[in-house]
């Protein structure tokens, strides 16, 4: 699906060959502002593809507007209710967007018909929030366990913590990017009393901690008996 992340600042004198469809762009080296003076590179776009996204914040409203017109009189089932067409109500209402919606949008013609493919992708689901939490190289469970290793602390999260975790995502309606806030909130307190902690091995955080119903477990070394 189309959006306007394109930076139109970052393109100027291109030339066309209209018969090969090869553009060489004239591209700014570090982006920003366009100076006469400045030096360009030459890009050329012949293998290049372009993918622009966005969140399109009430793009559904516009789409269900137009599926959801009713016929006057008493001509029976409308479009609306035809079984080939999808309902006002469809969940994946995205998934029916075209031109004329993008163009109710606001965006203009000339860039609607430079990106003839449209399509829209589903929110992520508990297991898949888990796997972005867990499996990246950076991700964030790592990133945070990383933080305790420096003081000599072993962070651990129980499946039921990270999928209550992902549930509160999805609640929130944030999906993985609301992910660190949740974490940040959940372990701001463990991460000051850590430091002044000398004892702590260990840390484990299950479904309750995550639920607000009890506090993360903490494992301590045993204290030497005196001599």
């Amino acid at each position: 699906m189309p959006s306007a992340t394109t930076n139109p600042a970052r393109r100027t004198r291109t030339s066309s060959d209209t018969s090969s469809r090869r553009t060489c762009s004239a591209t700014v080296p570090q982006g920003g502002r366009k100076h006469p003076q400045q030096e360009y590179i030459k890009l050329d776009t012949t293998n290049v593809l372009f993918i622009c996204g966005g969140a399109f914040v009430d793009l559904d409203n516009i789409i269900q507007r137009r599926i959801g017109k009713h016929v006057l009189g008493f001509s029976g089932k409308d479009d609306a209710q035809r079984a080939d067409k999808p309902s006002a109500e469809d969940k994946d209402i995205l998934k029916h967007v075209e031109p004329e919606d993008l163009l109710s949008y606001g965006f203009i013609p000339e860039f609607i018909g430079r990106l003839p493919v449209h399509t829209s992708l589903e929110e992520l689901d508990e297991a898949q929030l888990v796997r972005v939490m867990t499996e990246p190289k950076n991700a964030l469970i790592k990133q945070f366990a990383k933080l305790f290793e420096m003081d000599g602390v072993k962070l651990n999260f129980t499946e039921s913590a990270l999928t209550e975790l992902a549930k509160a995502a999805i609640k929130r309606g944030a999906g993985a990017r609301g992910l660190r806030s949740l974490m940040e909130k959940l372990m701001l307190d463990t991460m000051f009393e850590i430091p002044d902690a000398t004892d702590i091995i260990s840390v484990k955080v299950t479904d309750k901690v995550v639920l607000g119903q009890a506090e993360p477990v903490f494992q301590r070394r045993q204290k030497k008996a005196a001599a």
